[in-house]
């Protein structure tokens, strides 16, 4: 065999540990935090609900429904506001996880439930991985049911890109909105 395909096999071999490592530790992580990545009602509801089962758990909403509708989505469900935080500062998906990395790494969360539709995980979970495994943040996603295609495979890519551009120079190219 020569050594361009050994070295062929051994990189590959490599990215499958990797990739498998990152599955199994998703699998096993018992979160910290829920992040939410808002804007559509099931989403939020599901959240509430998750929270119900987990009060321990602190609950992020990034983006989303009008502030006094998602209070009400997440109190019909016995959730206060100390552990409900709204934050609108993203204005789309690498945004969503951008905006929130530094506050959640302040507070010592190592893991969220990610919660975002099912049409929509692929692109969150590449971009949450980057974002937010940069700073050694486990992503455990949870979908909520859709009835939406999946989204097209040049936003992942476009986004992928987007969060390495973030790495690299702090700058998403979107704007985020003040609080």
């Amino acid at each position: 065999m020569s050594r361009k395909i050994q070295w062929l096999l051994i990189l590959l071999v490599s990215i499958s540990c990797g990739f498998g490592y990152k599955q199994l530790q998703s699998y096993l992580v018992q979160p910290d935090a829920v992040l939410v990545l808002g804007g559509h009602e099931e989403r939020e509801k599901f959240a509430a609900e998750l929270g119900k089962r987990y009060p321990h758990l602190d609950i992020w909403v990034s983006g989303g429904s009008p502030q006094d509708y998602v209070k009400r989505i997440f109190a019909t469900r016995g959730i206060k506001g100390d552990r409900l935080h709204l934050d609108y500062r993203a204005s789309d998906t690498v945004t969503n996880f951008t905006t929130l990395v530094d506050e959640l790494e302040a507070q010592g969360i190592d893991s969220v439930y990610l919660i975002t539709s099912e049409n929509h995980m692929t692109r969150a979970r590449i971009i949450g991985e980057i974002v937010f495994g940069s700073r050694g943040i486990v992503l455990k996603p949870l979908a909520v049911p859709s009835s939406y295609p999946p989204e097209p495979i040049e936003k992942s890519v476009r986004d992928c890109a987007r969060s390495i551009l973030w790495l690299a120079t702090g700058n998403s190219l979107a704007v985020t909105r003040k609080e």
